[in-house]
């Protein structure tokens, strides 16, 4: 085992600090035109019981706001249901009330869900700009009953990202009335990261609230320009918080998973029994100031609890993207983020401890990571192609990031990420700069790489981009874009070397340069049954970097929004395409569309036909593939869920090949803490041999189950219970058999010392 290296972390913490009783009858806001959102927080005085019933006393001394404006599909227009909010704090907490009206509270959409998945119901919310910087932000949402959803909203690389994956500790509680609906919430300090001081705070807060109906209106207590690029910008500006206190901020984390695997190779064998695991470990997280927070983890169990979905691997040359879904790697993610993808946490597959630091500054913000892995995965890129490739060796890993804010329009940033083992190393590091002011917006990034690799990393990749053992490149990047209400632009262009490498992101394609450019335009008709019309077009050229034509691309697309939340879009490409050493010519036609025939039920559909490239052949055919999709709902809490998707690519006078994937499941949440799922999948790929020169697999067919039990009192304490069970079939296995199957148990705990 290579012992870890001072250097990583010394380059990672280089680079992550080189910079410094109400009642509902109150009247509220009137909605016109003079009404400005912000003002002074109070102090609340008196105790409030978060059980979503507006009767304390204390909320008489709150600051009284309304969500009054429709942004969308409204273009401020005045709300078409009324939402009164209460807003004050205490030492510890920011407190809000929602008082929701509805004209039709039959219509209210409200269902019990897991954290997260509340996102189409009613629902009110409340996003937090805690430095007042137009950076970052907290999204915190809840629906009538109760239900929580957080996000994190970041402004500093792509407009208006979200990202759900953080998990914050709050309060809510909900419930409907005759005239509508209410909300309680009350979000601890220690929750959020803030500018140190005992003084006044300013912060940016914007009131949300989702109203679906025929179309999905979002209000919001403030304006919004259409042609405004950032969302965050527009939010009203709040006083207070003073004496504002976090508390010890120390939480620990003990977890126990336990698992029981079998497995045979093939149908009528033994099951055979895989070592049961029994892990114990711990998380301990540290806000030592309110803008730090520290993370540490030993034995950490990285598992994930619901099985990925299945994604078809057929007439792909490149490895396929899995979502991260482990909790230590999702929160904070954000501060790792830059242009290129050279942090992917999925990389780090099994590490014996981690730790992390992440924090802002008046000026920037600033993340550094460590760990060690027990395996090294690596991605193994090319030109045309990439795959994963496993090392048996141990890994040191460290990444740290590092961005400062000139101003509210300018910031640079740097970034790096380091791994080593035994005989093998992988840097990686590069600055990058991003302006945004008004319709415009300007990024770049500039990476280097340095790599060592043992000999039977090199051999797989030397027939594509030869046999060096350490290479070296560099890759870099620039993007201009204009958006304002109707109309928007966009160029860029990327180039990176054959000898560039970046195996902790996901970087699959090496050794070429893109360029694009792009243009569209909206049309908006707010009092009309399809209230907004895009179309968009772009041209990209793709070239080897031996000069090699890789790809020449045209394409359209015309969308339409419309009644019954309805989207449709026709969409085009044409292109050449280069395989194997000849040039092909491709194009096909699709449409996209879905809508809610009915509040409880979602349908969507993908149609495409053209003339595609059969990779396995080297041979152009006429590929076809259709893709259904819903949900529905079942009373409060029974949800349904489908994914089906069909290929088939015929030439030569027969069907080369068809394929089916289906991605299926259901869940019962009993209440806001209990929930069975059920998982469904399974695939099918099938071959006509006669059609192919090499010998392939005719025929192979694969599903799979999993049911999981879970009770969370909170993201952090909580109780899984589940099983799967596997079965695969193909041409030396012609009988479909069960495979695989377990059994898993995964506690954790959420202890907050009080010493």
């Amino acid at each position: 085992m290579p012992p870890f290296h001072p250097r990583l972390l010394s380059l990672a913490c280089l680079l992550a600090f080189c910079a410094p009783a109400y009642a509902q009858t109150t009247p509220a806001p009137a909605t016109d035109a003079t009404y400005v959102p912000g003002g002074r927080i109070p102090q609340l005085q008196g105790e409030i019981a978060i059980d979503g019933k507006l009767d304390d006393a204390a909320w008489a001394g709150a600051l009284v706001q309304e969500i009054a404006y429709d942004i969308q599909p409204g273009d401020n227009t005045p709300a078409p249901v009324k939402t009164v909010v209460r807003v004050g704090y205490s030492t510890d907490a920011l407190y809000l009330a929602f008082h929701a009206l509805d004209p039709e509270p039959a219509a209210i959409r409200a269902h019990l869900r897991d954290r997260d998945a509340a996102f189409n119901d009613d629902w009110v919310g409340v996003f937090l700009d805690t430095f007042n910087d137009n950076r970052r932000g907290y999204e915190l949402i809840v629906n009538p009953l109760g239900v929580q959803a957080d996000l994190i909203r970041d402004e500093t690389n792509t407009n208006n990202q979200e990202d759900a994956s953080w998990d914050g500790l709050w309060s809510s509680a909900g419930q409907l009335t005759a005239e509508g609906y209410d909300v309680e919430i009350r979000i601890p300090f220690s929750t959020l990261r803030f500018p140190r001081g005992s003084g006044d705070q300013r912060w940016g807060i914007s009131l949300f609230r989702n109203w679906p109906r025929d179309k999905r209106h979002q209000l919001t207590s403030h304006k919004v320009p259409r042609e405004s690029n950032c969302f965050q910008c527009e939010w009203g500006k709040y006083d207070g918080m003073a004496g504002a206190q976090q508390g010890r901020n120390l939480e620990i984390v003990p977890t126990l998973t336990m698992g029981k695997p079998q497995y045979r190779d093939a149908a009528g064998e033994a099951w055979e029994s895989g070592d049961t695991s029994i892990e114990p470990g711990v998380d301990v997280s540290w806000t030592p100031s309110p803008a730090m927070t520290l993370n540490a983890t030993l034995n950490p169990d990285f598992s994930q609890v619901e099985t990925d979905q299945l994604q078809l691997d057929i007439n792909n040359s490149f490895a396929l993207f899995y979502q991260e879904k482990r909790p230590f790697f999702l929160e904070g993610a954000d501060y790792f983020t830059s242009q290129f993808d050279v942090l992917y946490t999925r990389q780090i597959a099994d590490p014996d401890f981690g730790a992390r630091v992440t924090g802002r500054t008046g000026s920037g913000a600033y993340g550094a990571l460590v760990a060690r892995d027990a395996g090294t995965l690596v991605l193994v890129p090319g030109v045309l192609g990439s795959g994963f490739e496993q090392l048996d060796q141990k890994a040191n890993i460290a990444v740290g990031r590092y961005r400062y804010d000139f101003n509210t329009h300018f910031s640079v940033g740097a970034i790096g990420t380091f791994r080593e083992g035994d005989d093998y190393a992988n840097n990686v590091a590069g600055v990058d700069a991003r302006w945004q002011q008004g319709a415009h917006t300007a990024t770049a990034q500039f990476l280097h790489s340095q790599s060592e690799y043992p000999a039977d990393i090199v051999d797989i990749y030397a027939d594509d981009l030869g046999d060096d053992p350490t290479p070296s490149g560099n890759a870099w990047r620039v993007e201009y874009a204009f958006s304002n209400r109707n109309w928007n632009f966009s160029a860029w262009h990327m180039d990176i070397d054959p000898g560039f490498r970046a195996d902790l992101g996901f970087m699959g394609q090496v050794g070429y340069d893109k360029s694009l450019l792009s243009g569209g335009h909206s049309w908006y008709r707010d009092d009309k049954a399809f209230n907004r019309i895009n179309v968009y077009t772009d041209f990209d050229i793709t070239h080897r970097y031996d000069g090699q034509l890789l790809e020449r691309e045209f394409e359209g697309q015309v969308s339409v929004q419309g009644p019954k939340q309805s989207n449709l879009s026709l969409h085009g490409m044409t292109r050449v395409r280069y395989w194997e050493g000849t040039l092909f010519d491709e194009h096909y036609i699709d449409i996209n569309g879905n809508f809610r025939p009915t509040a409880n039920l979602r349908l969507g559909a993908y149609v495409q036909v053209g003339t595609m490239i059969d990779l396995t052949a080297e041979k152009t055919g006429r590929r076809e593939m259709v893709e259904v999709w819903g949900d529905t709902n079942v009373g409060r809490g029974l949800t349904m869920d489908w994914d089906i998707t069909r290929q088939r690519m015929r030439r030569d006078g027969g069907t080369a090949f068809e394929a089916t994937l289906v991605n299926a499941g259901g869940s019962w949440q009993f209440d806001p803490h209990q929930r069975v799922r059920l998982t469904l999948q399974g695939s099918e790929v099938m071959r006509n041999q006669a059609l192919y020169v090499d010998t392939i697999n005719e025929t192979a067919r694969d599903w799979a189950a999993q049911l999981v039990y879970s009770y969370k009192i909170n993201p952090r304490t909580a109780l899984y219970v589940g099983g799967s069970y596997g079965a695969f079939m193909d041409d030396d296995n012609p009988d479909l058999f069960g495979n695989t199957r377990s059994v898993f148990l995964k506690l954790s705990y959420g202890w907050q010392p009080q010493f």
